[in-house]
């Protein structure tokens, strides 16, 4: 992986579009909601952002896969990828900090140098703390100090009298505001959704409990998780434990900052375009984005059918690991997950890769700040140095893929908020607005030839994996950016920097692949930088036990806000 001339098929693109935040924000809202100015903006926006030449994209009726395919059809044969073992889940710390993982509260709470009782008050305490702070971090939304001690006394007893319900017991989980969860209202990180508590819990979020989670609140979101930074105008920005005046990344954001900051090893997120792994690159910390179907979205709220996937944010690749095999599988309130072959252990313990092939796309690879880029080729090398052999790969139509991706989930997020935009249209956030009033003004050839050119591309990614057995990217091509005082309440429209953050991330929604973010380096100011390794269908197993040779590789290093909920 050198520097070199230009790939002739690496079609990615920039996007070149004024920031805008404040007072130019609120202006740009009622200029693009206007029936006069509105229709002017809008084909300069389309144009700026891939979807006026997707429009003349050609598509071959003649081909299967030219065909429109509103949900990916993965194939399963690549199941065989994941290797089946019994043991215990082992620890994946690498070198320096080290994360208090779901294992170390078990082992606490099973030596009873601790209670669950003990964790819930210091989670309470760290919540309150954080929020107290200047500037509050505003990873929670809502916590409900009277549910969390009863779970917690509950636990207690079960550890007290040797039967704890599962390998969450006692653990603190916190939940994306996304996902019902019983008690809870589900805002979507609105000002005017959830106006009743959740009556039963989302179905990843009932495993969960029934595994014995303390679950201690929900977690903030980039509003209806249209937005990539996690600034939300009605609930506060989500903020960066590495370092506050920064983004955390959206839209799980609130989430992937409450595993940071230590309350807790294990929160659920959700990604429709890279929402948990953007997140858990930037905030330094484990995301996983399942095969399309691998975790039901049965009590989630619906914002986009086709690109939505529910999965795990983790402290570590063990807590991710441990809670994907907990979380997954089939659900027969959800369709879309019972054609999954079983989900199965993986070995975080394996240490040669002999035989593996990773796949590289110099050009796509490359294609990133160069302290990103320097860090991502680490993690790689560490791939290598365990046996891994290096391939380079090349995908057509990867620029074109943000097109289709942006079409889709546009178009089915003003889909499912039809009737909340003719009723709260000004009580959405103004960037939001400025997305949905954009989305409305897409037709209905639009997203159906987008269904057709992602099929397409789906078959590019399916032949690449006949070349690779895993494809190394990084996760976002730039650290997290400052959060501007314009944006705090107003929320900002910032393309560019929506493009850098899911340059690498989008195409696992596009084709339903999963994808997992691991941790492998810093750059000089101390922001985290991820690597993504995304495989085929049906391969958490490998991915997962490829990132934990990555993380018992890498250094890892202390928020610094940081808490000990542990003791």
């Amino acid at each position: 992986m050198t520097n070199r001339a230009p790939d002739p098929v690496y079609d990615m693109t920039r996007v070149r579009a004024p920031r805008t935040a404040g007072f130019t924000l609120r202006l740009a809202t009622a200029l693009v909601e206007s029936a006069l100015t509105g229709p002017l903006l809008t084909r300069k926006l389309f144009a700026d952002t891939g979807i006026s030449a997707l429009r003349r994209v050609a598509c071959d009726d003649a081909l299967s896969y030219d065909h429109p395919a509103v949900v990916p059809a993965p194939p399963t044969a690549d199941a065989g990828h994941e290797l089946t073992t019994e043991a215990p889940l082992p620890e994946t710390h690498g070198r320096g900090f080290r994360y208090p993982s779901t294992g170390d509260f078990l082992a606490a709470y099973r030596t009873g140098s601790t209670t669950p009782r003990d964790v819930a008050e210091r989670v309470l305490a760290a919540s309150d703390a954080v929020d107290r702070a200047d500037p509050p971090l505003r990873a929670l939304l809502s916590v409900d100090r009277d549910d969390v001690v009863r779970q917690a006394e509950a636990s207690t007893l079960r550890w007290r009298e040797g039967r704890p319900l599962g390998p969450f017991d006692g653990v603190p989980v916190s939940v994306k505001d996304e996902l019902d969860q019983r008690g809870y209202r589900t805002t979507v990180g609105t000002r005017f959704l959830g106006t009743a508590p959740a009556t039963a819990d989302a179905e990843v979020v009932r495993r969960l409990r029934d595994a014995g989670a303390l679950l201690f609140g929900k977690n903030n979101m980039h509003e209806i998780g249209i937005g990539v930074t996690g600034i939300n105008p009605h609930h506060g920005a989500a903020r960066n434990p590495y370092a506050p005046d920064h983004v955390t990344g959206g839209s799980s954001s609130g989430s992937a900052a409450a595993v940071a900051a230590g309350l807790g090893p294990v929160s659920v997120g959700a990604d429709g375009g890279g929402s948990i792994r953007i997140p858990a690159g930037l905030c330094g910390v484990v995301g996983l984005k399942g095969t399309f179907g691998r975790f039901s979205e049965h009590g989630a709220s619906p914002l986009c059918w086709t690109v939505a996937h529910v999965g795990p944010i983790g402290a570590t690749v063990h807590d991710v690991a441990a809670a994907y095999l907990v979380m997954a599988g089939r659900d027969p309130h959800d369709p879309g997950t019972r054609h999954q072959p079983t989900p199965v252990r993986p070995d975080l313990a394996r240490a040669s890769l002999a035989g593996l092939r990773v796949g590289v796309f110099p050009a796509w690879f490359e294609d990133a700040d160069p302290e990103v880029v320097a860090a991502a080729r680490a993690g790689v090398a560490h791939l290598v140095a365990a046996g891994a052999t290096l391939v380079e790969v090349s995908i057509p139509e990867l620029g074109r893929a943000r097109a289709v991706q942006l079409v889709t989930i546009v178009s089915e997020m003003a889909t499912a908020h039809l009737a909340h935009y003719i009723e709260h249209r000004t009580d959405y956030g103004l960037d939001t607005r400025v997305n949905l009033a954009l989305a409305r003004r897409l037709l209905a050839t639009d997203y159906v030839h987008a269904q057709r050119v992602r099929r397409r591309i789906g078959t590019h990614f399916v032949r690449a994996f006949s070349a690779c057995d895993v494809l190394a990217t990084p996760t976002t091509a730039g650290t997290a950016m400052p959060i501007l005082p314009d944006a705090l309440a107003t929320g900002e429209s910032n393309l560019e920097n929506v493009e850098r953050m899911m340059r690498f991330v989008l195409h696992g929604n596009v084709t339903g692949l999963p994808a997992l973010s691991v941790p492998c380096g810093y750059d000089r100011a101390g922001l985290p930088i991820g690597l993504q390794l995304m495989g085929p269908a049906w391969s958490e197993s490998t991915l997962l036990e490829l990132g934990a040779l990555v993380e018992r590789s890498t250094e890892r290093r202390q928020p610094p806000v940081f808490h000990r909920v542990l003791g």
